[in-house]
This record gives structure tokens, C-alpha cells and sequence, in this order.
């Protein structure tokens, strides 16, 4: 048993890398790695507590540590939840749990171009072991503090995000990440808050507005100029008012909104982009816009 009277080092931040296999880990810990992280891959949990009392007894040395558990160690996912709860307790260390995830065809897709074997179907259909993995591995998801879905993020976009979202984690800033999308290309699956504007005005039905999308001047001005958008917009921002202070109170460290209309490219961009600049960044939120279907039939 540790000893829980260490002297302290308040500040300190333990990371904990995970999700499905072939979601992008390695990247992600790459990523962290560039921010100052001391990184660890494969490490059993039961050893998690362990890497806390070195990290205090470092006072200050090491005061970001990222840890990569999957699969290869899924015998010790058991104790995974109670380190966290015994660093919780004894240590003043700042821990999350990021979950990296991706569709299942994204999946099988990754694993044909590697040709690698899934690890839990050496002998079998990669389907099959990402089922099983997607199975085991559901509580820990629903308990992550933070989930990026990966299905449609190049390398590059991937470690923006991670380094966007982590590098604001000593000023203790609430990061908000307002995204658009196109539900034809399915749901993000990591969003917190998901609002549907396929009800307003659609400038894909005119001709001169097809071809731009929502952060061009007329395309944003077209979708504002309607009643229906002004009123949604009220009520949005008066919810999201409301919120976003709960999210940060309840010690989240991220939130992501997700605008969505059908192709994701001229609604959801203008709403996106007025939510950021209405919300914009203050003394205990940072606010971000992506958008992920934007240029995707842009040519």
C-alpha cells in the first residue's frame, strides 16, 4: 500500500490514453509528448498509482505524464477505476481519461491498408474483434473526460486537436470546441451538446450560394437573415449561457458542440461560426470552431 502522506506538488497532471485499436494512440501520445508530457505506453493500471507517488516525490520534475493502457493489458482494465479513485483521494493530481474512437467500417478500413491483426481476432475478421473490443471497453468510455472521434480526421488535424485541447489544461480554462457537420455523414460521436438546423432555409437551393459555404459572406448572411434564425439563435445562446458554466462547474475540462445540417456545409458552418464569435473566449472558457464537412464535395 502506498503511503498517502507524500508532500505534495499541487498542478501536477496524469493523462490516460485509451480506446479502440487503431482509433490513433500513437499519435495522440506523439502529440502529448510535444507538449512536455513524459509519455509511458502499455502500462498496467495497477501501476498507476505507483507513477503518482513518483510524480510527486518529483516536486515538480515530472508534472505532465501521459499513459497509454489498451487492449494488450486488458486483464488489469479491472483496476483501472480504482487507481484512479486511490490518486483521487491521496494525491492532489490533476488525471483524465482521453478515449480515442472511430467508426467500425473506419476501423476495418485501417486495418486492411496496415494489414495487421486486430489483437482480439488474431485468427479471425478484424470486424469481429472490433465488436468485442467496442463491448469490453463501453464503461470505460461512458466514465472518459474526454472522446475524440477519429473516423474522419487526418493525422495533422488529429494532433492539432489534441495539442488545442491539452495545452490549456494549466490555466485551468473550460476549452469550448464548437464544430459543424453534415448528418449524411453521420453524428460526431464525441460531441457533448448536438443541435439540428436542417430546419432553416437551405442555401443549397440557390444557385449562387451552392458552390460557397457558411463562412463565405453571403452564404452567413443568407442563412442570418430569416426570423426563424434570429429566434433559434436567442434561445441557443441563452441555453448555452447556462451551461457552459454547469459543464465547468461540474470540473470538465472540454465541451463540443455539435451544429449540424444535411451536407454540413453552409447552415451548421454560419451558425458555428456566429456561436464563436458570440461566445468567444473570457477569463475561464477558450472557444474554438472547426468544421468537419465543410470542403468534403467542394471542388
Amino acid at each position: 500500500m502506498l503511503e498517502s502522506n507524500i508532500s505534495q506538488t499541487p498542478g501536477a497532471t496524469l493523462i490516460i490514453i485509451t480506446g479502440m485499436s487503431g482509433a490513433g494512440k500513437t499519435l495522440a501520445v506523439q502529440s502529448l509528448e510535444d507538449l512536455g508530457f513524459f509519455c509511458v505506453d502499455n502500462l498496467p493500471p495497477v501501476l498507476i498509482p505507483k507513477f503518482a507517488e513518483l510524480i510527486e516525490q518529483s516536486k515538480g520534475k515530472i508534472a505532465k505524464v501521459a499513459l497509454v493502457i489498451d487492449l494488450r493489458g486488458r486483464e488489469f482494465f479491472t483496476a483501472l477505476s480504482e487507481s484512479l479513485s486511490y490518486i483521487k483521494h491521496h494525491f492532489t493530481i490533476h488525471s483524465e481519461i482521453l478515449f480515442l474512437d472511430a467508426t467500425d467500417s473506419v476501423l476495418v478500413q485501417r486495418y486492411k491498408e496496415s494489414r495487421r491483426r486486430h489483437p482480439l481476432a488474431p485468427e479471425g475478421m478484424p470486424l469481429d474483434g472490433i465488436r468485442l473490443e467496442r463491448k469490453m471497453l463501453e464503461e470505460l468510455k461512458n466514465s472518459a473526460t474526454q472522446v475524440i472521434d477519429t473516423s474522419m480526421l487526418k493525422p495533422a488535424v488529429l494532433k492539432e486537436r489534441i495539442i488545442s485541447r491539452f495545452s490549456h489544461l494549466e490555466s485551468s480554462l473550460l476549452s469550448v470546441n464548437i464544430t459543424s457537420f453534415g448528418f449524411k455523414y453521420g453524428i460526431p460521436i464525441d460531441g457533448d451538446l448536438i443541435f439540428d438546423v436542417r430546419f432553416l432555409p437551405n442555401p443549397h437551393y440557390v444557385d449562387h450560394l451552392r458552390p460557397n459555404t457558411g463562412q463565405d459572406s453571403d452564404v452567413y448572411d443568407y442563412v442570418m437573415k430569416w426570423p426563424e434564425t434570429q429566434t433559434f439563435l436567442t434561445k441557443l445562446l441563452d441555453m448555452l449561457h447556462f451551461l457552459i458554466p454547469q459543464y465547468r462547474n461540474e470540473g470538465k475540462s472540454q465541451v463540443i458542440i455539435g451544429i449540424g445540417c444535411t451536407g454540413g456545409k453552409h447552415r451548421s458552418v454560419a451558425i458555428a461560426e456566429y456561436l464563436g464569435k458570440m461566445l468567444g473566449a473570457s477569463e475561464t472558457e477558450s472557444v474554438t470552431v472547426s468544421h468537419r464537412d465543410a470542403d468534403r464535395d467542394r471542388h
